[in-house]
């Protein structure tokens, strides 16, 4: 699972204690977790013929070493549709304390949950499933499976939710991709395993599942 790419990851993010989020993105990518189209680059150029190729709307972020939570420092930028809000957005975001650079990302649709996962030192890798983004601390709709967890945990810990209707297709509306869960779990599970000696924690948030899609929205990773 850990692979020379995936290795150097890690050793490159020591010197701050955790993996940066274009690097996090990357390695969840080699796990076979979806990400979306992104680009880390500290030229605004390179930002705007990026966004161009995949299409407006799109995100912009921050990428500093002393910026661990992105949205509390300012460092996020959502719909972004033209190239001048993009220069505006961009020149922003470079100007927070240890910008390195700035990761442009495809705007992705869906319902945003929570994936996650802590090291603890009695029984190991736990992993977490809940409803995500801005209503995690609001509704504190999780569960929890202790990993490796197989499709009957995906859908075990999907029926635990209180949101499990909406989350299915409630009056109407069209269901998230099971399949798709089930894939990002299990690879995100194997990965968890992989990383156990080297990682404290992992929070995926938001996840955005859709009814052909799971897309790492955000990923933080803590090293041992």
């Amino acid at each position: 699972m850990l692979n020379q790419e995936i290795q150097d990851i890690l050793s490159r993010s020591k010197a701050w204690g955790w993996v940066l989020e274009p690097d996090a993105k990357r390695l969840l990518a080699l796990s076979g977790v979806d990400v979306p189209q992104f680009k880390y680059t500290d030229q605004v150029q390179e930002a705007v013929e990026f966004a161009e190729r995949i299409g407006y709307p799109v995100v912009l972020k921050v990428v500093s070493p002393k910026v661990i939570h992105k949205t509390e420092a300012g460092g996020v930028a959502l719909g972004i549709d033209n190239k001048i809000a993009l220069g505006e957005a961009f020149h922003r975001l470079r100007g927070i304390e240890g910008a390195t650079g700035v990761l442009v990302e495809a705007s992705v649709p869906g319902v945003e949950l929570i994936i996650g996962s802590k090291i603890d030192y009695q029984f190991g890798p736990v992993i977490l499933l809940g409803v995500g983004g801005t209503g995690v601390e609001i509704y504190k709709d999780t569960t929890l499976r202790m990993a490796p967890i197989g499709p009957e945990d995906v859908l075990s810990m999907l029926k635990s939710l209180k949101a499990h209707k909406l989350l299915e297709g409630y009056r109407g509306a069209e269901p998230i991709s099971l399949t798709a869960l089930t894939r990002t779990l299990t690879a995100f599970s194997a990965l968890v395993i992989a990383l156990s000696e080297s990682v404290t924690s992992i929070d995926l948030n938001p996840v955005f599942c859709s009814a052909s899609r799971c897309v790492v929205g955000d990923a933080r990773v803590m090293l041992e």
